[in-house]
């Protein structure tokens, strides 16, 4: 089972044929990065299959995989079971006389496949030693005449590792040569040759994104360009999502404005953008239809044909903003009864994060009791933490308080909820038009305290937005130049957010 993990660099292959290994850089080279054609053929598939990757790729820059199977899961428990057995039948052979190396041997040939699986084409005389030290020929003769060497066979592996392997795993190879029992070393062989070619996976993708993206904008367009061609109705609904935009930025001041010159945008606020309104551009346009489907209606079936194949990443991007509101709601509303005092503390507010997570899952469904087990819980916690500090406990009035106004949150209309919910998609509109990294720079009141909650949103709805608009971007110009009047366009193309 593939999941998602940690990037890790791989040393730099050109300086293996070299014999000198300690990488100048900790990722892959420019050279590295050139070509498909420049890594392992088993895994040139990937680039093939760019299609069905690639849109995984653009949503995170940092997109990798691992392997995942949790110990506790059937199919864990089973693969461990399997696992033991087969190790404990390598040993029992080994310690035979005299000893019998059929599974020695296999593993041996196991071992060698994935060895030569990790080496770029290049590096021949890599595979050429490769192939002398575990010639299989030669292993099973030593085999038949008991003279098999497992344990000069397992450090000289180990050697060919050291240079293989990812910086990240040199301590993994590290401790392996502290192991002297021949089926124990061999073990920690495989699990560490399991994760390096997990690592060369994830070098591969990370230097082919720009193919894989590239790839996939031109099969995308290409795709949506013979649906158009069949049904010219194809892009009506954008149209129609792209006309509310524009009439929603010219009833409503915007407070997240941007400017010719990009290096000069700036967010606003509401008082400044209402004094000083700027003409419509394309991407002001954009930024607020794709602001639109966070709050897309379910129940309106004229979804944006451009957008199909990202609805569900939207759906579940809104889900995550609205989590955002209520745990902002929460730690303002709890923040303004226990101040500075207990919210200077990053532990007592991670663990006040953890429990509204944990009892707010089921908030949609069932809001009011959702919002009754917060209030308890965090009153409680508030309570025990300022006894433990020594500080006064909150009056009754207080406490009640407390609770009343969280529980309120579970109302749509609540005050609170209303303004964060506001803040955060303004916060989101920002990321759209100066990046996240700016937008982080000055945070609305009420949302410092889900900083990196709110830069991991932002990320992720501006990679989903600036994929869509390089595969779509023509066909909103189109749209765009019969929504702007000409003397107002400040863009003559649409451009990437």
């Amino acid at each position: 089972m593939l999941g998602v993990g940690k990037t890790v660099p791989l040393k730099d292959p050109g300086n293996a044929e070299s014999g000198s290994w300690k990488p100048k850089t900790p990722g892959p080279t420019q050279e590295d990065k050139i070509s498909p054609e420049d890594h392992p053929p088993r895994l040139i598939d990937t680039f093939n299959d760019a299609s069905k990757l690639s849109s995984e790729v653009e949503m995170s820059h940092d997109f990798h995989m691992e392997q995942v199977l949790p110990p506790s899961s059937l199919e864990g428990k089973v693969k461990e079971k399997m696992h033991d057995a087969f190790w404990d039948h390598l040993k029992q052979q080994l310690s035979t006389t005299p000893p019998d190396f059929s599974c020695a041997l296999e593993l041996l040939k196991e071992i060698k496949e994935i060895l030569l699986s990790l080496l770029l084409p290049r590096q021949n005389r890599l595979k050429s030693e490769i192939e002398e030290a575990l010639d299989m020929d030669l292993l099973r003769q030593e085999a038949e005449h008991g003279a098999l060497n497992v344990p000069h066979l397992s450090k000289h592996i180990l050697n060919m590792m050291t240079l293989l392997c990812a910086p990240v795993r040199d301590e993994a190879v590290q401790k392996l040569e502290d192991i002297t029992d021949s089926v124990w070393l061999l073990r920690g062989i495989i699990q560490v040759l399991g994760l390096m070619k997990m690592d060369m996976v994830n070098y591969t993708i990370q230097s082919l994104q720009p193919h894989l993206q590239e790839h996939s904008i031109q099969h995308q367009r290409a795709k949506f360009q013979e649906r158009l061609n069949q049904q010219p109705s194809l892009l009506d609904h954008t149209t129609k999502w792209l006309t509310q935009a524009a009439a929603d930025l010219t009833m409503l001041p915007p407070t997240c404005l941007d400017a010719p010159d990009s290096s000069s945008m700036a967010c606003l606020s509401p008082s400044v953008a209402a004094s000083s309104p700027a003409p419509l551009s394309p991407t002001m346009v954009l930024s607020q239809g794709f602001l639109n489907l966070l709050l897309w209606d379910p129940e309106n079936e004229e979804f944006p044909e451009t957008l199909l194949m990202d609805r569900t990443r939207l759906q579940e991007l809104e889900s995550q903003l609205h989590q955002l509101t209520v745990l902002a709601s929460v730690l303002l509303v709890a923040s303004s009864f226990s101040g500075t005092v207990l919210f200077g503390s990053p532990q007592f507010v991670d663990k006040l994060k953890r429990i509204t997570r944990a009892l707010t899952e089921e908030f949609n469904s069932r809001p009011e009791e959702a919002m009754l087990a917060v209030s308890e819980q965090v009153s409680q916690e508030i309570h025990q933490n300022l006894r433990n500090m020594g500080l006064a406990a909150l009056s009754s009035d207080s406490t009640a308080s407390l609770i009343g106004q969280l529980q309120n949150i579970a109302k749509k209309e609540n005050c609170v909820r209303s303004v964060i919910d506001q803040r955060v998609h303004l916060f989101l509109k920002c990321c759209l038009v100066l990046g996240v990294q700016r937008s982080l720079l000055d945070l609305p009141g009420g949302l410092t305290l889900i900083e990196a909650e709110l830069a991991e949103l932002g990320q992720k709805f501006v990679n989903l937005t600036h994929h869509n608009q390089q595969v779509f971007g023509p066909y909103y110009t189109e749209i765009l130049k019969t929504l702007i009047p000409p003397n107002q366009a400040l863009e003559t193309e649409v451009e990437s957010l």
